[in-house]
């Protein structure tokens, strides 16, 4: 044991059921493909494509807009179908866009087949949060999203490395086989897709899929999508803020740079499945999540004091602020992620990951904007009003988990209900709205037998009438229940005065 936790060892890479162990290969080798496409795709798009860098901006800001729109919609989809063929679905789509896309030339049928993508792109994420749920053991489901994590991050970096011949010989085909290695790739996890069969299955309500969005009324979850869209703004200052503020400052080495990317590759490789655990204990989910906001605030403020220092020094910040940033990221995808799940309602999970995974889409679209033009355009103060973004949400977080606790409580049936798990004591939002949805159908009960003279349940034992009064259920008289000195009880006595008084 170490500091009250067991010792991480290889085995606990290692997923505990065949689905996942499975699904953890076709992880590993589509994000191959992923990191082929994004070492190269930014080069493909100018050389191959031929367009300008206004034209790819403007071509993948309106194809993100349709990710966006797209990413409910599809993602509802595995509400209806398991969540496995959604996926091979998806894929499916993104290889016939990828082959399109080799040959694609001009912005407009560039924007088109981006677009299309982007389909794929938006909707994928929530749909593998599905998948991950449907093929964990019980009680394993944040260690086997950890360990998909881990994978894909080590097939990232492998796809980076194969793209680095390819874009050194410079011409056409070889740009094109980057798309077309990226298709090719993600051929062998459709068919693997298609013969997993998940060891859990989540029978649906299937309220229908158009139905099922628009009905989608719980504002408590779509603010702590919201806040988790504040945090998700880690994608943004890894890929494009700390490197544009290293360069604008003058002060950080230029090779510096590309090891920001590398120490955040191995940290989240390294980390992620260890930090998972954190997520067990009760609380644990919203705790890990308003810990990111303190961290990416912490980052941001280092970040502000880079400017107008030595190189010496400017380096060790900004180094800091990386692993800060790594740390933020992890604790961002493990929390948000594990209380997306958490309180998606049975048989809703689709929809409800899917309004989720809007934090990501909503970030990849303003989180530009935000960082180059207003926080990077402030200088120092504007990394300094970002910490106080993050600082806020964080503050926020546990409010929005708790009004989520609450709702979710409120509206599962008393039969329904879990009992806090052996050894952990329930948490005391659990317990309040408990206590308070007791409360409210004992009123509504008393109420029902005042009107109908219907027997009304002890307090604690909701759905176990007593007859109340002098005559038992049969109608004939029953003793009052004495105490040693023979006195009534407190409940006869109050239901006695329930009897004489018709306003209780």
């Amino acid at each position: 044991m170490n500091g009250g936790r067991p010792r991480v060892s290889l085995r606990d890479y290692v997923p505990s059921t065949a689905a996942a162990r499975t699904f953890a290969f076709t992880s590993f080798v589509s994000s191959v493909g992923t990191g082929l496409f994004l070492a190269g795709s930014a080069v493909f798009f100018v050389r191959s494509v031929g367009l300008s860098t206004t034209e790819v901006g403007l071509a993948l800001t309106l194809s993100a807009l349709v990710g966006l729109v797209a990413t409910v919609p599809v993602g509802a989809l595995t509400d209806q179908w398991s969540a496995p063929r959604v996926l091979a679905g998806l894929q499916l789509w993104r290889i016939a866009w990828l082959v399109a896309l080799a040959f694609t030339t001009g912005p407009v049928p560039f924007t088109i087949v981006a677009s299309a993508l982007a389909v794929a792109d938006g909707a994928t994420p929530p749909v593998i949060q599905a998948v991950v749920a449907s093929v964990s053991g019980p009680g394993d489901r944040p260690r086997t999203r950890a360990i998909i994590q881990t994978v894909r991050n080590l097939g990232f970096s492998a796809g980076a490395l194969l793209a680095a011949p390819l874009l050194a010989a410079d011409s056409t085909w070889t740009f094109r086989l980057l798309m077309l290695g990226y298709a090719a790739l993600v051929v062998p996890s459709v068919a693997l897709l298609l013969r997993m069969s998940p060891p859990q299955r989540i029978h649906a309500v299937r309220p229908g899929l158009l139905r099922g969005v628009r009905e989608f009324r719980d504002w408590r979850y779509g603010l702590l999508t919201l806040l988790n869209g504040v945090l998700c703004l880690h994608v943004t200052l890894l890929s494009v803020g700390l490197p544009l503020w290293a360069l604008r400052t003058g002060s950080v080495p230029v090779g510096l740079v590309p090891l920001l990317t590398f120490i955040n590759t191995v940290l989240v490789v390294i980390l992620q499945v260890p930090l998972s655990r954190r997520v067990s204990d009760p609380g644990g989910p919203a705790r890990v999540l308003r810990t990111s906001g303190v961290f990416l605030a912490a980052c941001c403020l280092l970040l502000a004091l880079v400017a107008n220092t030595p190189p010496l020094a400017a380096s060790t910040l900004l180094l800091l602020g990386c692993v800060l940033l790594t740390l933020g990221e992890l604790s961002q995808s493990i929390g948000g992620w594990e209380l997306s799940h958490q309180h998606a309602p049975e048989g809703r999970h689709g929809t409800y990951l899917a309004v989720f995974g809007l934090s990501l889409s909503g970030q990849r679209i303003a989180g530009p904007a935000l960082v180059t033009g207003v926080v990077i355009a402030a200088g120092p103060w504007g990394w300094v009003g970002l910490a106080a973004l993050f600082a806020l949400a964080a503050g926020l977080t546990r409010p929005s988990v708790r009004a989520v606790e609450r709702h979710r409580l409120r509206q599962t049936p008393p039969t329904e209900l879990p009992e806090p798990a052996p050894g952990h004591r329930e948490t005391r939002d659990g317990r309040e709205a408990r206590e308070d949805r007791e409360t409210r159908e004992q009123r509504e009960q008393r109420e029902d037998r005042d009107r109908a003279g219907q027997p009304v349940a002890r307090p604690g034992q909701l759905g176990k009438a007593e007859p109340v009064g002098p005559e038992g259920t049969d109608g004939t008289a029953r003793p009052a229940e004495h105490d040693p000195h023979g006195r009534h009880s407190q409940y006869d006595q109050r239901s006695q005065h329930d009897q004489r008084s018709p306003h209780v």
